[in-house]
């Protein structure tokens, strides 16, 4: 039984990673067509290095990360913060915070989508920005909620007691203690919006490219090893960010349990 479970274990492992262990290899293809091996080569990420255009693009995909990840960090924590206290229709609202991380992303892109061209707002990376927000905050409120569960919030009331404000309770004692968790959360959010296409996609209308909508253009006509460096760039950093965010979540939060 052990080894079955094994080899079972095993044939997941090798159908989820197979892929991109290919792709990871063949981006150092020598030859233009990723379907034989012919050599090995760095002359793909020569030229990813000196494209202005895939510069250009990055630089996009880097500003539309980095703005919906300061709202969405900002908002999700204070999503989390209004969720410890116990009020009427707390399970509604609980649920509706967490409901972008349940609908499927076609179906938000298109809701979103709908929603700008109702108000008239003409599709841009502003409003891609807004639409990665909207589904960021989830998430960083999910993992703030997470962070808060282990926090003794008899430590923020006592500091309250001995005379400070709510605010400088919130500053002084409870965002040191959930400061891993806010961190933790603002790195998942830059990573899920780095990476994403399909809201992008549907939000950003016809101005300036991101990474992904490049890849995604490029691979509509082949799968060259170029497509193949531009994955594995990305694949490298979405991994480090994920590894980052993981070990900032594991750092202890101050003041013991409840």
């Amino acid at each position: 039984m052990r080894k079955a479970l094994g080899g079972f274990t095993a044939l997941v492992l090798v159908t989820l990673y197979a892929p991109i262990v290919v792709m990871v290899v063949f981006s150092f293809n020598e030859s233009e067509y990723s379907v034989k091996w012919t050599g090995f080569t760095l002359d793909w990420y020569r030229k990813l290095a000196a494209n202005e255009k895939l510069h250009e693009e990055l630089w996009n995909t880097v500003k539309l990360a980095l703005s919906s990840t300061v709202m969405s960090t900002v908002l999700g924590t204070m999503a989390a913060l209004a969720a410890r206290s116990s009020f009427r229709g707390k399970s509604l609202y609980t649920t509706l915070v967490a409901l972008p991380v349940m609908v499927p992303d076609i179906v938000l892109a298109i809701a979103l989508l709908a929603l700008f061209d109702a108000v008239a707002l003409p599709l841009s990376l502003g409003t891609a920005v807004l639409a990665h927000t909207t589904f960021n905050l989830s998430y960083v409120a999910i993992v703030v909620s997470a962070r808060l569960q282990g926090m003794d919030r008899s430590i923020e009331l006592a500091a309250q007691d001995l005379g400070a404000t709510p605010f400088e309770a919130f500053r002084k004692v409870t965002l040191p203690a959930i400061l891993p968790g806010v961190l933790a959360g603002a790195v998942l959010a830059f990573t899920l919006s780095f990476d994403d296409f399909v809201i992008t996609f549907f939000t950003k209308g016809s101005g300036p490219g991101t990474l992904p909508t490049r890849i995604y253009s490029l691979a509509r006509f082949k799968v060259t090893p170029e497509i193949n460096a531009i994955s594995t760039v990305v694949l490298a950093a979405s991994l480090g960010l994920i590894v980052t965010s993981l070990k900032i979540s594991r750092v202890p939060v101050t003041g013991g349990g409840r």
